[in-house]
């Protein structure tokens, strides 16, 4: 995060977005899929790693319900924010890597997901987008041997 985004104010809203991924992950684990879609917007967007677009929080909650129910039964999300920034007063761009899984964390996280963060009229934090993918260490490292300039340059943790 810059220096300008460590205000009192950005504090605070940084809090409500953790707050906001640690609540929708609780609802996960819980297996809450009306829950998981309340944390969006009502026009939002949810891109899966697979490549399945979700609108608005029904379809986004009613989504999730069916895998709760299915093959995501007893499921655990984590949820490590990477970056976070803020490129005006009521929208954040949050960088995240996180994983499904059953038991203990995880050691590997790899899903990285990207969420466009709105403030609403009532002053919370929602989704309105997220896209989702996989992270692929072995590509990544063979193109940066390959091609050293396409390193990104370390970033400080959020």
């Amino acid at each position: 995060m810059s220096a300008a985004s460590t205000t009192p104010a950005r504090e605070n809203d940084t809090a409500a977005i953790r707050a906001l991924l640690e609540s929708s992950a609780a609802a996960w684990a819980r297996g809450d899929g009306a829950a998981c879609g309340a944390h969006f917007t009502e026009d939002a967007t949810d891109v899966t790693f697979t490549g399945t677009v979700y609108h608005g929080p029904a379809e986004i909650g009613g989504a999730h319900q069916a895998l709760f129910e299915s093959f995501l039964k007893g499921t655990h999300l984590t949820v490590d924010l990477l970056d976070l920034r803020f490129p005006g007063p009521d929208t954040a761009i949050a960088v995240t890597r996180g994983e499904v899984h059953k038991g203990a964390r995880p050691r590997r996280l790899g899903k990285l997901a990207t969420y466009t963060l709105i403030r609403t009229a009532g002053g919370d934090w929602r989704i309105a987008a997220v896209q989702k993918t996989k992270h692929r260490p072995l590509t990544e490292a063979l193109t940066f041997h390959a091609r050293p300039k396409t390193r990104p340059a370390p970033r400080p943790a959020a």
